[in-house]
């Protein structure tokens, strides 16, 4: 079976970087960069003209950002998917791009097979998010007194929107047998002895929003 190619576009204002990524996903099959934009202004351009699958979208930009830019697209209806790949990870820069819109977020030291793994996973409308990225997300609704760690919470948030042990493997950028092993942590810290009970308690605790 022939697997669909996916079709992106490359924001960034750096010329190295782009033509670097470029680079990159022309090597690989499954993947044809359609467009390349040096600011959000063009990038919406593009997107509005070109309707790719997927956008890499850098973040900070001289004239339009692409927070902005990411707002724009979502405000216009377009469907691309938009994975922000970016060299911060601040609370400043994470939690706008998140609440713009952006379906993924990732940061510049992701290896190569991670940022394509990420890409084919954000095609899907998966939420893909670095693993500081994710426990700065995390954060943001951990109780104080939570008996898991950062780690757990972050393990025990996505099983809660229904990911499988593999698909939070997958989303966390760890092995498959980590993630069993946080579980287990979990239902020992919890007093519980499966995952939805994990859960349940969970909530009930606080340990993060019902959102």
């Amino acid at each position: 079976m022939t697997e669909t190619t996916l079709r992106l576009i490359v924001v960034d204002d750096h010329p190295i970087v782009r033509d670097g990524l470029c680079g990159m996903f022309a090597g690989e099959p499954g993947f044809e960069v359609v467009g390349v934009a040096g600011d959000g202004a063009r990038a919406v351009g593009l997107a509005e003209e070109l309707r790719p699958d997927v956008i890499l979208m850098d973040l900070r930009m001289p004239g339009t950002d692409g927070v902005t830019a990411i707002r724009l697209l979502a405000e216009r209806g377009n469907t691309a998917r938009i994975l922000v790949l970016t060299t911060y990870d601040t609370d400043s820069d994470v939690l706008p791009a998140i609440e713009a819109g952006a379906t993924g977020y990732l940061l510049k030291d992701a290896l190569p097979e991670e940022l394509i793994r990420a890409v084919r996973a954000a095609a899907r409308g998966e939420a893909v998010l670095s693993p500081s990225v994710a426990t700065r997300l995390i954060g943001q609704v951990r109780a104080p007194s939570s008996p898991l760690s950062a780690r757990e919470l972050e393990v025990l948030a996505l099983i809660a929107r229904g990911s499988t042990n593999r698909e939070a493997a997958s989303r966390l950028f760890i092995s498959e047998a980590t993630v069993k092993s946080h579980l287990l942590h979990i239902y020992a810290k919890l007093g519980v002895k499966d995952r939805a009970a994990a859960v349940a308690t969970a909530f009930e605790r606080g340990l993060f929003d019902r959102s």
